[in-house]
């Protein structure tokens, strides 16, 4: 039966090749939204050859997984698949993929339980530092100023969401660059960024050894701010959002020679001071559709010995 082992080596070859192609694109930080599209199209690809492969092994080694799994397929599609026929690899196989989908999904929770726990201690704090005046409700102001001596904002996201800002930010900031501020987070809280950083992180600490998790991880920390930025700068302009991380920033040492926290300031207010001109909408439509074909393949690939014997 070749067609798990197909499937296993066409993620392998997804994972090897997609981050290198799209390492060598220049076009990622003009279309951080079509980037961020094609990353989730590579990775979901990877992880669907894995979940076929696993179910083509499963029902290769047992009778019971394949009665149930072809109970509606005529008996020449079954014979198409040469089930039961590849030996003691393909039980192994099995097993060690649904350790490795059982090992994502506990990654997962654990990430997911790790941010909520963060959001509730940070709920906590943020009650401690700005407690609520008698008869307000908790959750019902979107906007909280907290006293304080840096310039910070950042959002709290949750079924009750809100911008936390300092009061430090709201007297360097003009008007206009607080605006672009709470375009940047409401960017971020309206395309839920943070399930993107938790899926990214999840993979990423679940295989460590995997290198296109890693890269996925990264590249959605990098994307995601600079798709902020410009949710930020189409309406307020280019100028006063890169202003308005300067003003924010400028305390944090990120202009040194060593900017290790925040080693992508620079460069995002670079990119906002001197834009490179976007895709046309021709280019970014055929990206998108191309990236949407990539978990495709996979799906291909298994039905391949079906439609060869219906067809």
């Amino acid at each position: 039966m070749m067609v798990p082992v197909a499937l296993l080596l066409l993620g392998i070859l997804i994972a090897a090749l997609a981050p290198r192609l799209l390492a060598r694109a220049d076009w990622t930080e003009r279309e951080p939204v079509v980037a961020l599209w094609v990353w989730q199209c590579v990775v979901a690809a990877v992880l669907l050859c894995c979940a076929l492969s696993m179910t083509l092994s499963a029902a290769g080694a047992w009778q019971a997984v394949r009665g149930n799994l072809f109970a509606p397929a005529p008996a020449t599609v079954v014979e198409a698949y040469a089930l039961g026929t590849e030996g003691p690899w393909a039980a192994t196989t099995a097993v060690l993929l649904a350790c490795g989908g059982a090992w994502t999904a506990a990654m997962l929770s654990r990430e997911i339980f790790r941010a909520r726990s963060g959001r509730g201690r940070r709920r906590a704090e943020l009650l401690v530092r700005a407690p609520l005046l008698p008869g307000e409700e908790p959750g019902t102001d979107r906007l909280v100023v907290l006293e304080g001596e840096r310039p910070d904002a950042w959002w709290l996201p949750g079924a009750a969401p809100q911008l936390v800002i300092t009061t430090a930010a709201l007297r360097r900031l003009t008007k206009r660059q607080l605006d672009a501020v709470l375009a940047h987070e409401q960017g971020h809280a309206q395309a839920r960024h943070d399930w993107l950083l938790h899926c990214s992180g999840a993979l990423a600490s679940g295989f460590p050894q995997v290198p296109v998790f890693e890269a996925f991880r990264s590249q959605m920390h990098r994307l995601v701010e600079l798709a902020a930025d410009d949710v930020a700068s189409r309406r307020f302009g280019r100028l006063t959002t890169a202003l308005a991380l300067v003003e924010l920033n400028e305390d944090r040492g990120v202009f040194g020679p060593c900017p290790v926290p925040h080693a992508q300031v620079p460069q995002r207010i670079h990119r906002l001071l001197a834009p490179e001109s976007r895709l046309t909408p021709a280019r970014r439509l055929r990206l998108t559709a191309a990236a949407a074909l990539v978990p495709v393949v996979p799906l291909l690939v298994t039905f391949v010995p079906a439609l060869r014997t219906l067809g």
